[in-house]
């Protein structure tokens, strides 16, 4: 598979801060699903984390959470494809409330905050739940709940300089792409690319 010839953003990529930097979708299949935006869309190549357990705040209690992502750039914004493993109740499996049952779909918008307290306060000043936190040392992360009125979760990173530098190193790598490996498996060593990637419905 290469990259599609049509791609979903032609224009020149732009330089910013990454404000409003991401669109968050919850997937059945990671890989199935990023190969699709790869053929669909050109969006490419995704970066696919290893499967990560933590913990958080969730709805007002301490909460295991289990998930893998896949991000890629997409000219101004980052696509971050999540699968969600967590066995009880998570702020990705949320979403199915207001999909009459289904949890997959576009899930959420994310910006990075300089200063987080604030950013977080002024939703909660405007009567917004604070639905999950992620403190992880040294990068804070809250999903505030704007679903109802807007069809979405809010999500707010705190602006790290370390983070920044992996989200403009992908965008680099996305912008400059071939259509080679268009499905990456992160290793500490670079990455392989999957066995059996994906399962092509047209072939």
């Amino acid at each position: 598979m290469t990259a599609a010839t049509s791609p979903l953003y032609e224009q020149q990529w732009p330089e910013g801060e990454f404000r409003l930097f991401q669109l968050g979708f919850v997937v059945p299949d990671l890989i199935s699903a990023a190969a699709r935006w790869v053929r669909v869309f050109g969006v490419g190549p995704f970066h696919i984390l290893p499967r990560g357990r933590s913990t958080c705040r969730y709805r007002g209690a301490t909460a295991g959470i289990d998930v893998q992502i896949g991000v890629a750039q997409a000219g101004p914004v980052q696509i971050e494809l999540i699968q969600d493993h967590t066995p009880e109740g998570s702020v990705f499996s949320e979403m199915a409330r207001l999909r009459g049952g289904n949890p997959f779909g576009f899930h959420q918008v994310s910006t990075l905050a300089r200063d987080y307290d604030a950013k977080v306060a002024h939703y909660l000043d405007q009567r917004y739940d604070l639905v999950c936190e992620f403190t992880n040392p040294g990068q804070r992360v809250a999903f505030i709940d704007t679903a109802a009125d807007f069809g979405f979760f809010t999500e707010i990173v705190e602006d790290k300089p370390s983070f920044r530098t992996n989200v403009a190193t992908i965008a680099r790598t996305c912008e400059t792409w071939d259509g080679t490996d268009p499905i990456r498996l992160l290793t500490r060593d670079g990455y392989r690319t999957p066995a059996e990637p994906w399962k092509d419905e047209n072939q």
